[in-house]
């Protein structure tokens, strides 16, 4: 469903901008066509910049307090404003609605296999930059698609347990890592809530709103309600379904967990949400939400963390003979 919406909108917004072309012919007289097809698609772009940029503004407004180490200068935060505007576009023009896959798989693994589970709005394709460090990693990982898109988080758990289940019998795997964005991150929560830990050596969750984001409140859909955080940083409070998932979890499953975030999330606001206590918490600055996945410290990181959760498990199986049959040398890719 994301693929076609993304599409759509894709299509949307190069007929906008065609038609502001033709505008600008009609209107402003300009006798070149190029021109004034590119007059169209920079005010597209000067569209995008001010979503991006009422992103920034909304998670300012509920902010937690960066700590003094944290902290950016002028030149960082036109870095960091950058750098998320570029992931979005690149994720939601051409990863997302082009790009998306089921898995890949790398003959001879170098570490356990990962589960990619997105966040909200997204699908398989958001993973596209991190999967590519994991194949040069060696490490075979699959990724799925979390529908409905506005369905309740609860079932997405029923989606991760499928997802886990064919990852460990193709695999031959009894164990798995979970990297998880944003939303993804409450997904592998409920997961463990409803089936255990049996399968799971790790769960790195990147940008997780682990105690809700004053962002859901704009948002809609069951799982946007699902994610809310009500008033400031300091006065705020879980909203109920966020309470019952913290209240069944024991010190054990949060032990499993490394939270990865950064002190500059314009989605997730308070940014402190992502801490999570009980887990391995790993703080970053100058990075945005979206840009989380696409960024080379945050992949190095990431796949730091999968090796680390590999090492009791040194015996790494490589896949079934079967399930490499037709792909290229170094990996298979199937696409969904």
């Amino acid at each position: 469903m994301i693929t076609k919406i993304t599409r759509i909108l894709l299509l949307i917004q190069v007929t906008l901008g065609i038609g502001l072309a033709l505008l600008t012919i009609k209107f402003f007289h300009v006798s070149n066509p190029w021109l004034a097809l590119l007059a169209g698609i920079g005010l597209i772009i000067w569209l995008r910049l001010l979503i991006t940029a009422n992103n920034f503004l909304l998670a300012w407004r509920y902010h937690s307090e960066t700590p003094a180490a944290f902290r950016l200068h002028w030149r960082q935060i036109c870095r960091l404003f950058l750098g998320e505007f570029m992931a979005t576009m690149w994720s939601s023009s051409w990863t997302m609605p082009f790009q998306y896959f089921e898995k890949r798989i790398v003959p001879h693994p170098s570490a356990l296999p990962v589960l990619l589970v997105h966040g909200y709005g997204c699908n398989s394709g958001y993973w596209n930059s991190m999967s590519k460090a994991l194949l040069r990693a060696n490490i075979t990982h699959y990724a799925i698609n979390m529908e409905p898109v506005l369905g309740t988080i609860d079932a997405y758990a029923a989606v991760v347990h499928e997802a886990m289940k064919t990852l460990c019998l193709e695999t031959g795997q009894e164990k798995a890592v979970i990297v998880a964005h944003s939303m993804g991150g409450l997904a592998a929560r409920a997961y463990l809530r409803d089936h255990g830990s049996e399968h799971i050596a790790k769960i790195i969750t990147l940008g997780t709103p682990h105690h809700g984001t004053a962002l859901a409140n704009f948002s809609i859909g069951l799982n946007g309600q699902q994610m809310r955080w009500s008033r400031d940083a300091k006065s705020g409070v879980l909203n109920n379904w966020l309470a019952q998932l913290q209240k069944g979890e024991s010190e054990a499953m949060r032990a499993l967990f490394v939270s990865i975030y950064s002190h500059h999330d314009n989605i997730i606001s308070p940014q402190t949400s992502s801490y999570l206590p009980g887990a391995k918490n790993i703080e970053f600055r100058g990075i945005g939400h979206v840009a989380l996945a696409l960024d080379p410290a945050i992949q190095s990181t990431v796949i730091e963390e999968i090796r680390a959760a590999s090492q009791p498990y040194a015996a790494i199986a490589a896949p079934a003979s079967h399930t490499l049959q037709g792909a290229p040398e170094n990996l298979h890719d199937v696409d969904t």
